[in-house]
């Protein structure tokens, strides 16, 4: 069973960066394509963009341009840098596998962006 925590968020305002990291508890998780994912109050959750085991990326169009995501998998940790941010990025942040496993979704990280 892999374990996948998440941590970096906070309250930004707009324009700002936060770096999310998710660590995973084996190191089996380096052979996985990781997702990260959010969700925002009232909306379904919704994958933000992944990266494959050989390290290409891929991202949805409202984010394409300002996050960048990265994996060490020395460290067992995929990274979520976010720039630029708006207020409708405001969720909590998940990682998962991508296609996601309903037994790794962890607890995710709170991004709030807010002036």
């Amino acid at each position: 069973q892999v374990q996948l925590v998440e941590s970096g968020g906070g309250l930004v305002q707009p324009g700002g960066s936060l770096r999310l990291s998710c660590a995973a508890s084996r190191s089996m998780f380096r052979i996985y394509t990781m997702g990260w994912y959010r969700q925002a109050p009232g909306k379904q959750r919704e994958l933000v963009g992944g990266i494959t085991a050989d390290s290409r990326t891929y991202y949805a169009d409202s984010v394409k341009g300002r996050f960048t995501i990265s994996r060490d998998n020395a460290k067992n940790t995929v990274y979520l840098q976010m720039n630029s941010l708006k207020l409708d990025d405001t969720a909590v942040y998940y990682c998962n596998t991508d296609p996601a496993k309903d037994a790794f979704w962890g607890q995710g990280t709170q991004v709030t962006v807010s002036s």
